[in-house]
């Protein structure tokens, strides 16, 4: 993995404890570890004893933890280290702009997007797991990684499938994606039974491992409502050119259909490493300790077409695409803040989605999202509309 003069690769992680940054950690490992790749900074939040140990044995130059109450724990964890500590916004800031030409864009959440931005500004190339940069903020982040002049690589495995499907194919060719959807453990329950749902049991997915925000965003569709928006962006699509279709096994990750009436899919174990290797080794391909399709024994692979009527999160979505501007900032800004209420005990499942399209129908006004303070505003005010609606559910319980 090393160039011609055998100097190791810079990479950053932004989010290096969540899922994807510990699976992306795992890659870099399969693929040389110290030898072919050198950390620049490591960032996380809460969990500091995994963040030290993670820091400690990649040699990063730098660990942050976006929780600034969390920087002196932080410090004594990585004590008489040669690894320099920082915390806050302006630590994932400074992790951001530090020399690495590859950075892993994992920070969940709106939090996420100031950092990636910082890097794509410096014309590093971004691996993106971070959906909030493409759904609240699609136009001025794609402008901005344009600019800087880096290399955009999807890391959703249902995005990397279809960057993996378009390779090579010319774009007027495209007629329309297909994002797979698993459909979650709800996917056969009625609404009546999903009006009881805990965060608990809605964490538990069928066939990914996943973080809890991804994890409850599959169980209410919520997660591929955002990949819907993401998906237009980068593959500068239509909102009709983009469709959902449900697939239990999350065997084909996505397909790309073609005006002459072909469709390629990519197709795998449910693995992130997998998509995670693909963003790190683009164009070429590493060798990865994931599991291998066995197709003999792959008995049937089953579809079916999306319920809106007990997923309206994919409805909302559609109508985000429509509508363009901040819709899809404001859409993000309302589930992440719905999200944490239901989380929290303070709304039940389903209200998360009626939140988020009375949020909506507050802010249709046709703004624009020209730049990062649009987006910003944006968020902050559906965020205080969406605490509003859930403040009147809590006293009306």
């Amino acid at each position: 993995m090393t160039n011609a003069k055998n100097t190791p690769r810079k990479l950053t992680i932004l989010g290096s404890t969540g899922s994807i940054g510990t699976n992306t950690l795992d890659v870099v490992r399969q693929l040389g570890g110290r030898d072919d790749f050198e950390i620049m900074a490591l960032t996380g939040a809460g969990n500091i004893a995994l963040l030290a140990e993670q820091a400690r044995e990649f040699g990063a130059k730098l660990a942050v933890t976006a929780d600034e109450d969390r920087y002196n724990d932080l410090k004594s964890a990585l004590a008489g280290k040669d690894i320099a500590v920082a915390a806050g916004k302006t630590g994932l800031e400074e992790a951001a702009s530090m020399d690495a030409g590859w950075v892993m864009a994992a920070i969940a959440g709106t939090p996420g997007l100031a950092p990636t931005l910082t890097a794509a500004r410096r014309g590093a190339d971004i691996a993106l797991a971070n959906k909030e940069c493409l759904v609240s903020a699609g136009e001025v982040f794609l402008r901005t990684v344009k600019q800087g002049g880096g290399k955009l690589v999807p890391v959703d495995s249902e995005h990397s499938a279809i960057f993996q499907c378009l390779t090579g194919d010319h774009k007027q060719a495209v007629e329309r994606i297909v994002l797979t959807a698993s459909g979650g453990p709800f996917r056969t329950w009625t609404r009546e039974q999903m009006a009881g749902v805990t965060a608990d049991i809605a964490r538990a997915h069928p066939n990914w491992s996943m973080g809890l925000k991804v994890s409850i965003g599959s169980a209410s569709m919520f997660n591929k409502g955002l990949e819907m928006i993401e998906a237009k962006y980068l593959f500068d699509l239509r909102p009709d050119q983009v469709e959902v279709i449900v697939h239990p096994q999350s065997i084909i990750h996505s397909m790309v259909g073609y005006s002459d009436g072909s469709y390629i899919a990519q197709l795998g174990s449910p693995d992130m490493r997998t998509a995670i290797g693909y963003a790190l080794t683009y164009p070429a391909r590493g060798q990865l300790n994931v599991e291998r399709l066995d197709f003999s024994r792959l008995a049937r692979l089953d579809f079916e077409a999306p319920d809106e009527e007990r997923f309206p999160a994919l409805r909302l979505a559609r109508t985000a695409l429509e509508r363009g501007g901040l819709q899809g900032a404001v859409l993000n800004a309302a589930e992440e803040t719905a999200f944490h209420a239901f989380v929290d005990g303070n709304i039940g499942f389903l209200d998360m989605a009626e939140i988020v399209e009375r949020v909506m129908e507050r802010m249709n006004d046709g703004r624009s999202a020209s730049t990062t303070e649009d987006v910003f505003s944006a968020d902050a005010e559906a965020r205080r509309h969406a605490q509003e609606l859930i403040s009147a559910k809590e006293k009306a319980a």
